[in-house]
């Protein structure tokens, strides 16, 4: 019944240290048949990794939908590329299609992951832990990591449709639903799941990152996922449950799940090394010739202008060019006027604090270090002449001089702005919009190159969580005093008096400030689309995109070919089935 499976390299790498006491000696090859699918350690472990493998590609369509609809990242036509149809700017505006390939992407891809679950989980049922040299507790742990692996893909389905049904199985398809099932039993199931598999993971019990167990889901990652789920529980049910949000945020900080800390620098966690990093709860591992799919287009591969290798030195790595897809949404028009808007405007709101060291332009300092964030104004390299020379636009016509504003800038210095105040997604060019990177671009000479894993869950989320649930109670001062433990490590100390909220700082914190907070902390990392929806705000008017007339795009219509596919789906409310 089972074909043969291919498994990608970086998942052969991560069974080597699934199981941390287990010691692998034989040969791991990328394929295994299925007539000798379980007769060795080695067979379970890969089969337990095939899903995360999947998990970790499909964060593409994830990143799309929850930047792209929101108010911080936009793909603003760049003259001859970009429009796509009005692909982007539908997305944008909340005028997507039936026919929307992303949402199609998320639906199918969590969907895939979830039967890829159902059959490990099978699977691993009908053996035993002695068979194969297992303790009982290697055993469980191996059965849990793919419950919680389908519990984070039904979570992400319950975040981007609500209405979805409910697959269970792999062999036994009449244990499936194939209509929609109530969001609240889609919740109760997530829920049900991390809370009994929650006591069969591992713990993190000493510092120095996660090593050898970074992409496997540990009791504080479980417990993270409940955090999320709890946060946002009003808005996939109707039901608060910040209180159990905060239950479970602290007892991840308090360490009961586990022992982690903030990183002192904002970057670590996104860094090359982070696999040593305290502040990472579960991650994807990545590197150079294996897995890196952050790295791809859809996520941080287009974030930085078409021509960035003549800059990066990165021609080496067998990714291809640059493109220059993502830019922060603008703070100013392009008469350099700023806006007033509630929403967006990034940039001005990490320049809300001045001392920001994430506002330093983006520069890789050698040795496998970096800093900034962002990449703006005029970006000078060293050419194969030894001569300084400028990036261009991805025509080679004029020099790049980025500016946090979107409109046909051309040749125009960046200190000078246009006649009109016209800006719009499709009236852009390569110099609109400030770009940014958030994992880092080594050269090819740097032994850090590609090498970051996929940060999917930090301790600051748990932080900022718990902040947000009191402060929802009216606790101004310990909520500040938390997203503080975060926020000092962004600002030199001469600074803490008037950055910090108080009561540790001057700056002031409600819910307003808080969003501003959680999009500069989080900015691209694609969960800005729930925080505004949690916020209520994500119908709201923002730079080129006018207020939603209704609350039907909170979620994404199924494509028609689901329809299609599946007889029994009701397409979302408010969405044209045809």
């Amino acid at each position: 019944m089972r074909k043969t499976i291919k498994y990608m390299a970086s998942s052969l790498v991560l069974a080597t240290s699934l199981v941390a006491c287990t010691n692998l000696d034989e040969t791991l090859y990328d394929q295994v048949a299925s007539q000798n699918y379980y007769n060795t350690k080695e067979d379970v472990i890969r089969s337990v990794l095939r899903p995360f493998e999947h998990g970790y590609w499909s964060i593409q369509s994830r990143q799309v939908l929850n930047e792209e609809t929101a108010d911080q990242l936009i793909t603003p036509t760049r003259e001859d590329w970009w429009d796509d149809g009005g692909r982007w700017a539908r997305l944008h505006r909340h005028q997507w299609l039936v026919n929307n390939g992303e949402a199609q992407s998320e639906y199918n891809g969590c969907f895939q992951g979830i039967m890829q679950a159902n059959l490990v989980i099978e699977d691993l049922d009908k053996l035993s832990a002695a068979q194969f040299g297992f303790s009982d507790a290697e055993f469980n742990n191996l059965k849990a990591q793919n419950r919680v692996l389908r519990a984070w893909f039904y979570l992400r389905l319950l975040d981007a449709f609500r209405n979805v049904p409910l697959a269970v199985s792999f062999y036994d398809t009449s244990k499936n639903t194939q209509e929609q099932v109530d969001p609240k039993t889609i919740f109760g199931f997530i829920e049900s799941e991390l809370k009994a598999t929650l006591p069969l993971l591992t713990k993190k019990t000493s510092m120095g990152g996660n090593q050898n167990q970074q992409g496997q889901w540990t009791q504080a990652g479980a417990a993270a996922l409940l955090v999320r789920l709890y946060l946002n529980a009003k808005v996939y049910v109707g039901e608060e449950h910040y209180a159990d949000c905060a239950n479970y945020a602290q007892k991840i900080i308090d360490g009961e799940y586990g022992s982690y800390k903030v990183a002192d620098r904002w970057d670590a966690a996104f860094d090359w090394n982070n696999e040593t990093c305290d502040e990472v709860i579960f991650a994807f591992p990545g590197a150079a010739g294996y897995s890196h799919w952050h790295y791809k287009g859809d996520l941080y591969w287009w974030s930085v202008p078409s021509k960035a290798s003549d800059w990066l030195k990165d021609t080496k790595n067998k990714e291809g060019s640059h493109n220059i897809k993502y830019s922060a949404s603008p703070s100013y028009n392009p008469k350099g006027e700023k806006y007033n808007f509630e929403l967006g405007m990034p940039i001005a709101r990490f320049k809300d604090y001045p001392s920001d060291v994430r506002l330093k332009k983006y520069t890789n300092l050698g040795n496998n270090k970096r800093e900034g964030l962002f990449v703006y104004g005029k970006i000078a390299y060293t050419d194969e002449n030894g001569n300084t020379a400028y990036l261009k636009d991805h025509n080679g016509r004029y020099t790049l001089d980025l500016r946090d504003a979107v409109g046909k800038f051309g040749a125009t210095d960046g200190d000078k702005w246009l006649a009109s105040a016209d800006s719009r997604l499709e009236n852009g060019d390569d110099n609109s919009g400030w770009m940014f990177v958030k994992y880092p671009l080594y050269s090819d000479d740097e032994s850090g190159q590609l090498e970051a894993d996929y940060s999917e869950i930090r301790l600051p989320e748990i932080i900022y969580s718990l902040a947000e649930c009191k402060l929802r109670q009216g606790d101004a001062a310990s909520a500040g005093r938390l997203l503080n433990e975060v926020r000092k490590r962004n600002y030199p100390s001469s600074d803490w008096n008037t950055a910090l909220y108080t009561p540790e700082g001057a700056a002031k914190l409600d819910m307003k400030e808080l969003l501003n907070e959680w999009g500069r902390e989080f900015f691209a990392e694609g969960r800005r689309r729930v925080d505004l929806i949690r916020f209520d705000k994500f119908l709201d008017a923002w730079w080129d995109k006018d207020a939603d007339v209704d609350n039907h795009t909170l979620i994404f219509p199924f494509h028609r070919e689901i329809l299609g596919a599946n007889k029994h789906l009701k397409q979302n409310p408010g969405y044209n089935e045809k």
